[in-house]
């Protein structure tokens, strides 16, 4: 009986960290809408979000270096490149498009764009691993997209014209990179673990949009109002460390397909947060969108999960 309570109260544990750790990350777009009120450009503020988060991903990879073993898996020069192609285009690139994104759109809709990943993950397999699409698999692509499409259709935005679908395209490319990021990371997780190859990825990324910053800015980064350095800072506490860790922790718990239906809050609550913090309205089509496109996702890890993927 006590060894059923410690199992339970563990999966309970597991059910919190990933539920915090979505509503942590779906903060970021209310953060970043926050910092640009006080005319800070998009680079500036990734980078900041970066600096603060460095130290911290630093000695988290030198913590699971001290961890390691002779035995464990060693990367040579090839698999060293591909870590930090992986840590450039999920962190670096797909954050960089995140925030430029949300120069021209609403934080509740870009926030579900962003969540189409798991299909565009689907869908590259497909097209580059020759991995055959499923009936079911195809409703939940059909699902989320629909789901966009309705939300699109009462967006009052629709009136910027160009600007409004430049930031659209924005998030799906960020979208894009994040997907292509988790289909190289499955190669690389199970070897090296949660801890060490999300602290190197996040350093990588790190290091990347910081050297960015100085071509294009020449490390500027000190002469903005004070607010928007906390809201680099919270942005970075609340919307990077320690989601990035709490999340990885409930996967290792409880494996990436609960993690994932879990994790699903994450629109419902940057809609939520953007109505609080920012007044931002959701309509009815859009909330419809919403549910669609969540459900497109929750279908699809649920066929993964019965298919054993």
């Amino acid at each position: 009986m006590r060894d059923k309570t410690l199992v339970l109260s563990a999966t309970g544990l597991a059910f919190v960290l990933v539920f915090v750790g979505a509503i942590g990350y779906s903060s970021k777009a209310i953060f970043i809408k926050l910092a640009y009120l006080y005319g800070a450009d998009s680079v500036s503020l990734v980078a900041l979000r970066m600096a603060f988060s460095l130290p911290f991903f630093l000695i988290a990879a030198a913590y699971s270096q001290r961890q390691r073993k002779s035995s464990d898996f060693q990367l040579n020069q090839k698999q060293w490149a591909q870590i930090i192609v992986l840590g450039i285009m999920g962190y670096y690139i797909a954050s960089l498009f995140d925030f430029w994104s949300l120069q021209y759109l609403t934080a509740s809709l870009g926030r579900l764009i962003l969540f189409t990943y798991p299909t565009l993950v689907l869908l590259l397999s497909a097209i580059f691993l020759r991995r055959r699409i499923s009936w079911g698999e195809a409703a939940a692509v059909l699902l989320s997209y629909l789901g966009i499409a309705l939300a699109f259709s009462q967006s009052v935005e629709l009136a910027q014209g160009e600007f409004f679908w430049r930031g659209v395209a924005l998030s799906f490319g960020s979208a894009l990179a994040f997907a292509i990021y988790l289909m190289g990371s499955g190669e690389f997780l199970p070897k090296m673990g949660t801890l060490r190859y999300n602290s190197l990825t996040m350093s990588i990324a790190c290091f990347a949009i910081i050297i960015h910053h100085g071509i294009q800015h020449h490390w500027a980064l000190f002469d903005f109002p004070t607010p928007v350095y906390w809201y680099c800072f919270g942005m970075a506490m609340l919307a990077t460390v320690l989601p990035s860790f709490m999340v990885a922790e409930g996967i290792r718990r409880l494996g990436a397909g609960p993690a994932s239906i879990i994790s699903s809050v994450g629109p419902i609550s940057t809609i939520m947060l953007a109505s609080v913090f920012l007044g931002e309205s959701f309509g009815g089509w859009q909330w419809l969108g919403a549910v669609l496109v969540i459900s497109g996702v929750l279908l699809l890890s649920w066929w993964k999960r019965k298919k054993g993927n």
